[in-house]
């Protein structure tokens, strides 16, 4: 069973939105247009909020050879 974590190598802030692509095999950049369309649909600050409470809460990924499987 895979596990969300935040990327370390596919990351442009905190790496959530490169964990979130890792985890579905997608291309990060869908989860970053996402968060910016959702962000400017609820105005910003719940986004945000969201984003930041990920931050804190994910784990980052200790090694790239977890990534496998």
């Amino acid at each position: 069973m895979k596990k969300l974590y935040r990327s370390k190598k596919d990351r442009m802030i905190f790496g959530i939105c490169g964990g979130l692509g890792e985890l579905f095999d997608v291309d990060p950049n869908i989860f970053r247009i996402g968060l910016v369309l959702i962000g400017i649909a609820t105005g910003i600050v719940p986004a945000l909020i969201a984003y930041l409470v990920a931050w804190i809460l994910l784990p980052l990924r200790k090694t790239l050879e977890s990534t496998k499987g």
